[in-house]
């Protein structure tokens, strides 16, 4: 009617929205382990680089059981400790090993040991005790010290934390716990005690995970870690980190990449030290048999490292 305002309407509210945006606190997600926060992250920004000539052979005997045969054909690095003067260059020298490894692994546990004709030998194994307590432990021994190094740990999962213990040599004691506070936050710390050299340490993490990204942090009293992943799509993913010592204060960052194709899988970075690294896997025609391309470049020290090595899983 002319000369009267339009009645006033109340806004609308979807209800059914905000009911499904609610969350239940009480029905949180399980998160990853304390130590694999930075797992994104640490896929693409570190691609396993080798420096020679490379051979895998793995023959499966049955469904739980598995040999292992490993040739590495190329030049080791002398530390610069090894000379009155340090050099200003890499200085290298020719090397050839081989390790043979045994894997045991079903529902319940996993066994990997392996063995090098220098003597060094590597086992770990891990069990799981209930659905959500399992143990685990790794080994190692050196020929030169024959001094055996190892540890013991306990892993428990509950519904939306999980909590490690172990104990290693020289009763050197670390814990560490994670929790869900949100359906894609998940805030961590950790502890370590040495009773050897009479010092302790505490640690802090925290981690961010959506469908498209993942952000991750850790800080220490020796490091601050800062990681970040772009999710591009299922196969490709973007990878950045920071990373900050405080004793000597050096500051290094990292970008990286991963990419997955239909027959192979490409991984590289690029530092702030102007180190670029790439490494290629490519499976072949022939079933079980794959490709390996590795390449590390060090321009400022001079420093080039080329590898080609092969897979055969049968």
């Amino acid at each position: 009617m002319e000369g009267f305002a339009p009645p006033y309407s109340m806004p609308q509210f979807d209800t059914k929205t905000k009911i499904e945006e609610k969350v239940d606190y009480r029905n949180l997600p399980c998160p990853h382990p304390y130590e694999e926060i930075h797992r994104e992250a640490y896929m693409a920004l570190n691609p396993e680089l080798f420096e020679g000539f490379r051979f895998d052979y793995t023959k499966s005997l049955n469904q739980k059981f598995a040999l292992t045969h490993s040739i590495l054909m190329g030049p080791i690095e002398l530390p610069p400790e090894a000379f009155p003067t340090p050099p200003s260059t890499a200085v290298k020298i020719p090397s050839a090993n081989y390790q043979f490894g045994a894997l045991f692994a079903d529902q319940k546990s996993t066994l990997v040991g392996n063995l090098t004709t220098e003597g060094k030998l590597h086992a770990r194994f891990k069990y799981d005790l209930t659905d959500n307590l399992s143990i685990k432990g790794i080994g190692q021994t050196l020929n030169e010290e024959k001094i055996l190094h190892g540890n013991i740990g306990f892993d428990y999962k509950g519904s939306d934390f999980r909590g490690q213990l172990q104990l290693g040599n020289g009763l050197y004691v670390t814990a560490n716990y994670i929790q869900h506070v949100t359906p894609k936050l998940s805030l961590g710390s950790d502890i370590a005690w040495s009773r050897e050299h009479l010092k302790s340490a505490v640690g802090f993490g925290a981690r961010y995970e959506t469908d498209k990204w993942v952000a991750s942090g850790q800080l220490n009293p020796n490091v601050g870690v800062l990681n970040y992943v772009q999710k591009i799509s299922e196969k490709i993913s973007f990878a950045a980190d920071f990373l900050y010592t405080f004793a000597s204060r050096d500051v290094v960052t990292s970008v990286g990449y991963d990419y997955i194709l239909r027959q192979c899988r490409i991984r590289g970075k690029v530092d702030s030290n102007g180190v670029v690294a790439a490494h290629l896997q490519e499976q072949l025609m022939v079933p079980g048999l794959s490709v390996l391309f590795s390449a590390e470049m060090d321009h400022v020290k001079e420093d080039y490292k080329f590898g080609f090595g092969l897979n055969l899983n049968v």
